[in-house]
């Protein structure tokens, strides 16, 4: 059977064994790091599979590891361990690019499940791309902006280019408007109307059509009753690892 490490990055060492015998048993094989510098080389360890993040760290937080951490490994699941319970911090590590947040004290079982769930998610995850073409038109997501062949530069907020890039890493496959709430975001479902979704989708489509409507891609389809996900065309490109569709 193929190892499947875990990095697990901890300052508290009576924690930190703790979580590591239990991954053990569960049949990971455990990478240790006391330290936010330390931790970042672990997450970039080979074979790591998932990394176990403490947000209160010496020498970097936990933020800042996620943030490097997503830099050269932008799918690798992350799940926050930390006693921080509060609704702000929960939204900020999942803006940042967290899989999931577990609040100390958490039981050995319930950690494992949470594990087993994310990694189950991960095999469909496609590699993020920085940029997408099709039809002759550009989305950058570092700049935030989409480009058209006559060089007209249309800006995108962050929620739309946030939308957007997660339909990207999602070719395929029809994405709800409750995950997009989560993942873009960063807030239950339950809580929140998904008309909002809606609305900076409508903002996205006409930001993505040309002036004078000569290029007619649909960049992102409805699902009726079930959600949004990419246009053919720009699926293909994205699979085709983002080179340009005629």
């Amino acid at each position: 059977m193929k190892e499947r490490r875990i990095a697990v990055i901890e300052d508290e060492s009576a924690i930190r064994r703790g979580i590591c015998d239990m991954l053990r048993v569960g049949g990971y094989t455990p990478i240790e790091a006391a330290d936010g510098e330390a931790g970042v080389a672990a997450a970039r360890t080979s074979g790591v599979v998932l990394v176990l993040l403490d947000l209160m760290l010496p020498k970097m937080d936990g933020m800042q590891v996620l943030e490097e951490i997503r830099k050269s490994h932008p799918t690798l699941p992350v799940i926050i361990l930390t006693a921080r319970g509060a609704e702000n911090d929960r939204v900020l590590g999942l803006k940042r690019g967290a899989d999931d947040y577990v609040v100390k004290p958490f039981s050995a079982r319930e950690l494992l499940a949470r594990i087993e769930a994310v990694l189950r998610r991960t095999p469909a995850r496609p590699t993020v791309v920085s940029s997408v073409v099709a039809g002759g038109v550009k989305v950058d997501f570092a700049r935030r902006e989409v480009v058209f062949p006559n060089d007209e530069r249309r800006k995108l907020s962050e929620m739309e280019a946030g939308i957007l890039e997660f339909l990207t890493s999602n070719p395929g496959r029809v994405v709800t408007r409750e995950e997009l709430l989560t993942r873009v975001w960063g807030i239950t479902a339950d809580a929140s109307d998904t008309r909002a979704v809606d609305m900076h989708v409508t903002r996205l489509r006409t930001k993505l059509t040309a002036p004078d409507d000569t290029i007619t891609v649909e960049w992102i389809s409805t699902v009726r009753g079930k959600g949004y996900m990419l246009g053919p065309t720009v699926a293909e490109a994205v699979l085709a690892e983002g080179n340009p569709v005629p």
